[in-house]
């Protein structure tokens, strides 16, 4: 059987900032995680979408799911590696195909860009996030090792 459709599949302009901060927002609301509201995501989306750096990926009409998505130099490629800061998709359409259309959207993209790698970042808990990501010809392991990746993170704020 086919898979659904998911929609059309699409590379974000600087007009889509409302609707992706929208899903972000939404992203960071369903996981009781702070946000700082749509109005200051959509600002910093239209400063972040024009830079070569940064690029999101809408799939769905209207837009159901987003990639959100940033890019850095390194020193071990000659491409620049790839962040999935991002990856929503409203509840009533997960399991249609969305997803992973805009996963792989967004993969097209990285390979037009001269992408090395790309990394994401899935909590420990969220064994569905990783089962997705996996299913999609992503690995929690290093390739050359068998050894699993891990992610450190430390904020800074203010009173440092």
């Amino acid at each position: 059987m086919p898979d659904p459709d998911p929609g059309p599949v699409r590379r974000a302009q600087v007009a889509d900032a409302e609707r992706i901060a929208e899903l972000l927002h939404a992203f960071n609301t369903e996981f009781d995680t702070e946000t700082p509201g749509v109005a200051v995501l959509a600002e910093r989306l239209r400063t972040l979408l024009p830079e070569p750096s940064t690029f999101a990926v809408l799939g769905g009409s209207p837009a159901t799911g987003v990639a959100l998505v940033t890019l850095r130099p390194n020193v071990w490629s000659d491409g620049p590696v790839a962040l999935l800061d991002e990856m929503y998709v409203e509840p009533e359409h997960r399991g249609g195909g969305v997803g992973s259309a805009i996963l792989q959207r967004m993969v097209e993209i990285c390979r037009e860009l001269g992408v090395a790698a790309i990394e994401i970042n899935v909590d420990e808990s969220d064994a569905g996030a990783q089962r997705f990501y996996e299913r999609n010809g992503f690995s929690g392991t290093d390739p050359d090792s068998g050894e699993r990746a891990f992610y450190f993170y430390r904020a800074l704020g203010a009173e440092e």
